[in-house]
This record gives structure tokens, sequence and C-alpha cells, in this order.
């Protein structure tokens, strides 16, 4: 593989593998040695927050549990998937929601899970501003195909990001936490409902963990996160 990803764009026409730019990228746009070669997130974790251990709950969900319920992710955030990924959410490349959705519904499919049904679907919020900033919500595009592929209801006005906060990226643990406080309203009743929240990466949770508080004040029964990438601790 070479060096410097190269990333072209996905048409159902072009073939062409967008790491390696060989002609046999398949309908996804992948060569078989490259889907290979990416990182997938198949190491013993944590069920509750994805984090590497020995399969069980790890000490930091046992000692502070989080709001949510469980966590899966299909990559960890690593060489080349998180250039894969930043170069969807930072340049609209929107043919990739269907390659990263495809992915981690084979993958996921695959694994024996005891996950419950899930009633609802709801990507992650995205503010305002920030939408008009990006143009799109990286989050959505990925949970439209999800929906679609498992026929589980998707709602994307459930719940708002009423506060505007800078980037995650770059803050510790405790600052993320503080600011993402407050940050999410729903405007429906979820009473009962087992939600799946759709996101691209989870690097703390502090984002996905508020949301969950969220949606179980507004009466979730069971909220799980369902990943692309699942950053781990350095």
């Amino acid at each position: 593989m070479n060096n410097r990803l190269k990333f072209k764009q996905i048409t159902q026409m072009q073939q062409t593998c967008i790491l390696c730019t060989s002609h046999h990228g398949g309908d996804l746009g992948l060569c078989a040695p490259c889907l290979a070669d990416l990182p997938w997130h198949s190491a013993a974790q944590c069920p509750q927050c994805a984090l590497i251990s020995n399969g069980g709950l790890c000490g930091g969900c046992l000692s502070a549990p989080p709001h949510f319920d469980a966590a899966k992710a299909t990559f960890t955030y690593n060489y080349p998937l998180d250039g894969l990924l930043q170069h969807y959410k930072y340049n609209a490349n929107l043919n990739l929601a269907r390659t990263f959705a495809s992915l981690w519904i084979d993958y996921q499919h695959g694994l024996s899970t005891t996950s419950r049904p899930i009633d609802l679907i709801i990507p992650m919020p995205m503010h305002e501003k920030r939408l008009t900033e990006r143009g799109f919500n990286q989050a959505l595009e990925i949970a439209k195909q999800i929906s679609s592929a498992f026929s589980i209801p998707l709602d994307y006005t459930a719940c708002q990001r009423i506060k505007y906060t800078p980037s995650q990226a770059g803050l510790k643990l405790k600052e993320r936490i503080d600011n993402i406080r407050g940050a999410f309203l729903c405007h429906r009743p979820l009473h009962n409902l087992n939600i799946a929240v759709i996101d691209d990466v989870m690097t703390t949770g502090a984002s996905l963990n508020e949301l969950a508080k969220t949606l179980k004040q507004a009466g979730a029964a069971r909220v799980e996160c369902w990943v692309m990438a699942r950053t781990l601790p350095k």
C-alpha cells in the first residue's frame, strides 16, 4: 500500500480502490488487501464502552458506569481508517457514508451479540451552526444506510444539540465533559424504547454519554452506541 493515502471519489462506475488506487476496488471502493489491512476492532473488549479488556466490563465502567449500556465499534481509530473518516467528515465525500455503513453492517452481522432489539436509531445531533459550516451531518448519512439495512426507524429530529461547543479534539476528559454538559435536548417522549445512537468516532465517549443521559431522561430504556471507530488510550 502507498505510504500516502490517495483518496478518490467513489461512484458506481468507478472501481478504483480509494486507498491504493488499484483497479479492484469493488462495489465499496476498497480492494481485498486494503480491506484486510484496515484496523478492525477485533480484540476482546468491554461490552459497555468498547475499550480493550478481557471481554468483561472494564475497570472504568465498573467504577463509574456510563449512561449508555453498550458500545459497538467496527474499527480502531488508526491509520488508514482515521484518514478515510477525516476525508469523509471534512471534505464532504458523502459516497463514503455507504462504504462505512456497509462495512459496519457486515462486520457486526458476523459477531455474536446479546443486544436487545433496537426500536429507534438516532444519529448524533449536530448544532445548526456547525451543520451550516460543514454542510451535512456525517452521523446522519451513515445512520440512513444502517436504518434502511436493518429496517429500524430513524429519527433525526427527536433530539437537538442546543449548545454550540468548541471542538472536543485536543481536550482532556474533564474538559470534554464540561464542554458537552447540557448540550442536548429531546423533543419527544422515548418511553421504554431501546435506542441505538450512531456516530463516526468514539474518543472518550463524553458526547455519547451526555446524549445517552438526555435520552434516558426522556424515558429511553436502553441506549447503545454504534460507532464506526473507537479511539484507544495511548
